[in-house]
């Protein structure tokens, strides 16, 4: 089998992690070929830094460990040259127009990290058997992390006397992760696994006490009924995001370079 050649777009949290892992060769048949980043990293990056453009022609698969806004502005022409594609920033699939391109979009193929979230197979196993009649998720982070440019002076001031957990936004996945683009992906990722983006309600909760960030999905239908809560610490670097997401694409990237032994 030939080596994944990888681009990596983000030298951030989940970038650092992600591309030290692959230039240290802990992703057997996997390579880190390129990073692309809007900072010049110098001898930071253990691979040549290069322009978008350049890390299509080099690369197999470009994994996308930057923001939503990348997968707006870069996604489909990814896909398109057939490069292979994989999201870490998932809430930018609710936007309708947008992942209906992406799902449509090729030669490349489109993939998508669970994050920070587990249970997402089998809730994707279960929508064969018929729609789920309720699906909720509420997650619970610090405060700080939740700050958001268009909340108003009422909101931000509860969030910062808080004493016990306040909830900031309910809604659907369709409305929450445009509401915070680098904390609700895990809205998103459940979404993509139901199938529907309405069919989500979405609380977030900000709660001073929130030692990790935690997330608590549950489903039923008339086939069943699931429940997955997880609690992670959040990375010490960008406490917006779960320490477990850089590992998560890890993960993603040894079934995609081939690993015998993954749990698909």
């Amino acid at each position: 089998m030939s080596t994944l050649k990888v681009g990596l777009v983000g030298w951030g949290a989940i970038g650092r992690v992600v591309g030290t892992a692959l230039s240290e060769r802990n992703v057997p048949g996997a390579e880190l070929t390129c990073i692309v980043d809007n900072r010049p990293l110098g001898e930071a990056a253990p691979a040549p830094q290069v322009p978008f453009e350049d890390a299509l022609d080099r690369c197999d698969l470009i994994v996308e460990a930057a923001g939503q806004g990348v997968v707006r502005e870069w996604g489909e022409r990814v896909l398109t040259s057939g490069t292979d594609l994989l999201i870490a920033s998932t809430g930018a699939l609710t936007d309708p127009e947008l992942a209906e391109r992406l799902l449509s979009a090729g030669p490349g193929r489109v993939y998508f990290t669970g994050g920070a979230v587990g249970g997402l197979d089998l809730l994707q196993a279960v929508r064969s058997l018929g729609p789920l009649d309720d699906v909720r998720l509420t997650t619970t982070k610090l405060p700080g992390t939740l700050e958001q440019p268009w909340m108003d002076q009422e909101l931000l001031t509860r969030l910062r006397a808080a004493r016990g957990p306040v909830e900031v936004m309910a809604g659907t996945a369709r409305d929450v992760p445009a509401k915070f683009p680098r904390s609700t992906n895990v809205a998103a990722s459940v979404a993509l696994a139901v199938g529907d983006l309405d069919a989500v309600r979405v609380r977030v909760v900000a709660d001073p006490g929130a030692g990790h960030t935690r997330h608590v999905v549950e489903a039923s239908g008339a086939h069943g009924s699931y429940r997955f809560e997880v609690a992670h610490l959040p990375d010490p670097d960008n406490p917006a995001t779960s320490q477990v997401v850089p590992y998560a694409v890890l993960r993603s990237l040894h079934a995609l370079a081939g690993r015998t032994g993954q749990i698909l």
